[in-house]
């Protein structure tokens, strides 16, 4: 059986052309340092998954793997949690005596050598300040970001929307804000009437998580100069690939920020890179550390993305190794993409660490060998399950193997060292001064301003005379009104002045009329009398 195992082993392992030594296999406790574990570099863009439990050593096999693709001229991409990977700057300790254990027992000869590092940073303290644009960030990456529902991410979709057809920069949270309030005021309800509305509360909880992110720090993450990915891909004089280390200690409490802003970076490759189909090496390699932070809660949508992007990206020639603890971290779709297999040992404390093993065992190739599940719980520190995609496309024979040690520093780098190395990084300088562009909360604010200082004019131009020239208008008609009431009040006493000397003259006139009338008739009547009564006196 022994023999069998070893000649599984050897012929499972065996290249013929460059790759990256992982460790010997084991034979129940037994080493075989005349058989090496491996894979090849042409077959490391094909993905992978580094796995196992707290203090099994996952980190140690990620250091040791990208330090050999640095010698290889392969540049990498490495989130750094805890920043213990910042050793990798330094060389490792050849007297360590575990160190020397180790090679003693795969027969290796062991040189120590830092790699060429360059400190990247989401909040420019340890390393070169890494900034995307908010719309390069898109709607949905910014969602999981600010922790929003479907709905309220349709809503940032809409937005989005809005400032492409019209020109607008979204660049930073302020630019993001001000478009909100705009398109959820008065203003811009016309604005909005081809692409539907805002309701108040969704606005409300948009807005509320942008002032949250905010203080939390993330104006520094937002903005320009954005980050260009083709600054990964470097190289140094010599033909080594840089190690860009992003730095995550001091934003741990923002998990969703860090995961997302690795996976933001994962897309701008993804689009930035062109097609090369299967390369001698890589182009760059990208390990994901704690990749369970990246898919907790995450959305349909997001998730149909990310597995997208880490299907179709390895045609573009990068490689994406997520690290984690249990398989089961990495979504079932996701984790189908990944051929290369480091499984550390898993600890069962719990039925749910019971259930998390039986389905780690299902993932692995079966094995006449060993019982996969009794392996995993008893590997030691430094020792692994190891299943890789052979130069032909066929996964290896699953191995216990005892994995090799870091050439660099197991360990963070001192404060004062890491410091002094950050600010001689070549991009240090590049992304140091944050840069604020005319963008959609200046083209807005701008608009507002001058259509409140247009509404001025128009409503001073209607408003007329001043309050002076009114009061003295007010005053003139007055007195002039009271100059028509006083001569209609002169027309009217006159006019009935002279209507009642006429009614005067015609009284008189009648008068007049009545006394001739009587004067005639009294002449008469004593003419009448004197006839009857004179004669008769006369003739007496």
């Amino acid at each position: 059986m022994a023999a069998k195992f070893k000649d599984a082993m050897a012929a499972g392992y065996a290249l013929k052309e460059p790759g990256v030594l992982l460790g010997s296999p084991m034979d129940g406790a037994t080493v075989l340092p005349d058989v090496r574990v491996q894979v090849a570099l042409s077959m490391l863009s094909r993905h992978g998954l580094i796995a196992g439990a707290t203090g099994t050593g996952k980190t140690k096999t990620l250091q040791s793997i990208a330090g050999q693709l640095s010698l290889a001229g392969v540049p990498c991409l490495v989130a750094d949690i805890k920043g213990d990977v910042s050793g990798m700057a330094m060389p490792g300790d050849a007297t360590n005596p575990k160190v020397k254990e180790r090679v003693s027992d795969l027969k290796l000869t062991f040189k120590a050598s830092g790699h060429p590092v360059e400190f990247l940073s989401l909040s420019g303290k340890l390393g070169a300040q890494i900034r995307a644009s908010v719309h390069s960030f898109g709607p949905l990456l910014l969602g999981r970001v600010l922790e929003l529902n479907d709905t309220q991410t349709s809503i940032l979709s809409l937005v989005f929307k809005y400032c492409d057809d019209n020109n607008l920069a979204l660049l930073d949270l302020k630019d993001l804000a001000t478009t909100l309030k705009y398109l959820g005021g008065d203003a811009g309800k016309a604005a909005l009437a081809d692409y539907g509305g805002i309701s108040p509360a969704s606005l409300g909880v948009i807005l509320r998580a942008i002032v949250t992110l905010q203080q939390q720090g993330a104006d520094d993450f937002f903005g320009e100069p954005e980050f260009d990915v083709e600054d990964l891909l470097r190289t140094t004089s010599d033909g080594k690939g840089i190690l860009s280390i992003v730095e995550l200690s001091d934003v741990m409490d923002k998990p969703a920020l860090f995961s997302t802003f690795m996976l933001w970076m994962l897309a701008q490759l993804y689009h930035a890179l062109p097609e090369v189909g299967d390369l001698p090496k890589p182009k760059l390699c990208f390990f994901f550390d704690e990749a369970h932070l990246l898919f907790d809660e995450a959305s349909k949508a997001l998730m149909d993305e990310v597995e997208r992007t880490v299907r179709l990206i390895r045609s573009k020639g990068v490689g994406v190794y997520f690290i984690t603890q249990v398989p089961t971290d990495v979504p079932s779709a996701v984790l189908a993409q990944l051929g290369n297999r480091v499984q550390h040992a898993l600890r069962v404390f719990t039925p749910e660490d019971s259930d998390n093993l039986k389905k780690t065992v299902r993932t692995f190739p079966m094995t006449s060998f060993f019982d996969t599940g009794e392996r995993l719980t008893s590997l030691g520190i430094g020792e692994a399950l190891v299943t890789v995609l052979s130069p032909n496309g066929v996964p290896t024979p699953l191995a216990p193997t005892r994995l090799v040690p870091p050439d660099s520093l197991m360990a963070a780098l001192p404060a004062d060292q890491l410091a002094a190395r950050v600010k001689a990084g070549s991009l240090y300088a590049k992304y140091a001064e944050a840069m604020d562009p005319q963008s959609a909360h200046e083209i807005i604010t701008a608009r507002l301003a001058g259509a409140a200082a247009q509404a001025g004019a128009s409503a001073a131009a209607q408003s007329g005379p001043t309050a002076a020239q009114i009061r003295a208008q007010a005053t003139s008609a007055q007195a002039a009104l009271h100059r028509a009431q006083r001569e209609a009040e002169q027309d009217a006493r006159a006019q009935a002045k002279e209507a009642a000397a006429q009614e005067r003259a015609q009284e008189r006139a009648r008068l007049q009329r009545e006394r001739e009338i009587t004067q005639v008739g009294t002449t008469v009547l004593r003419g009448v009398m004197g006839t009857f009564f004179g004669g008769g006196r006369r003739r007496r």
